[in-house]
């Protein structure tokens, strides 16, 4: 088979633009599921009582219900509950946001229990008050053994964007094969978007790794 790098250029622009809204899907997702981790964490540490029990909860659905079939209800289903119509990009985004915040719980609740018992020790013995001690002890320390896998989820996250062509989002991977199908050229296409997606994760998973290295050497 022979590869017309060509169309791939003529196209460039169209692919760019669904690059675009892939990147903007990604940023909504992840502004919904950032500051819903932390506070899903939160709740989740207090170990007994009923915050404790409803991020239990929505820990367990949402990390068992698969992300397509979250993104169709949010398209399908809650318009009819709430009354009004979301648009692809926001049922989606906010699909892929919900389900994320589940992960990234687990990852900082995850990190803050991997600090060490005897920083919390230390801590009381100089009688910190608790705020101080999660805001200069327990928070710092945490952070840099989450870097390396909350890195990681962002990468995943990315990638999860293409779900959003099922309900007719013109992302990169829609665009791709809309224009493979104009042109009969699905190779050129999909092997394009393949390399997009390699060149913008690629450095990402490599400075999550950069990370990991580091910190391991500072612990080692």
């Amino acid at each position: 088979m022979e590869f017309n790098f060509n169309i791939v250029l003529s196209n460039l622009p169209t692919l760019m633009d669904g690059l675009k809204i892939t990147l903007l899907s990604f940023t909504i997702a992840l502004a919904i599921a950032f500051p819903l981790g932390l506070i899903l964490c939160g709740m989740r540490l207090r170990k007994t009582g009923f915050a404790a029990r409803l991020a239990q909860g929505y820990v367990a659905v949402f990390r068992a219900i698969p992300e397509m079939v979250m993104i169709f209800w949010m398209f399908y289903c809650l318009p009819p509950l709430i009354g009004f119509k979301l648009s692809g990009l926001t049922s989606g985004s906010l699909a892929l946001g919900l389900v994320s915040g589940a992960y990234l719980c687990e990852i900082f609740r995850g990190a803050v229990q991997s600090v060490a018992k005897g920083q919390w020790e230390v801590s009381d013995a100089l009688a910190l008050p608790r705020r101080a001690i999660w805001l200069r002890v327990i928070t710092p320390q945490a952070a840099k053994l989450a870097i390396p896998p909350f890195i990681n989820h962002m990468t995943e996250l990315l990638k999860g964007t293409t779900l959003l062509a099922t309900i007719g989002v013109a992302e990169l991977a829609l665009r791709s094969y809309v224009l493979g199908a104009q042109t009969f050229r699905y190779f050129e296409f999909l092997t394009a978007i393949a390399l997009i997606y390699f060149v913008v994760i690629f450095p990402v998973a490599r400075f999550a790794e950069h990370i990991e290295r580091k910190l391991a050497k500072a612990t080692s």
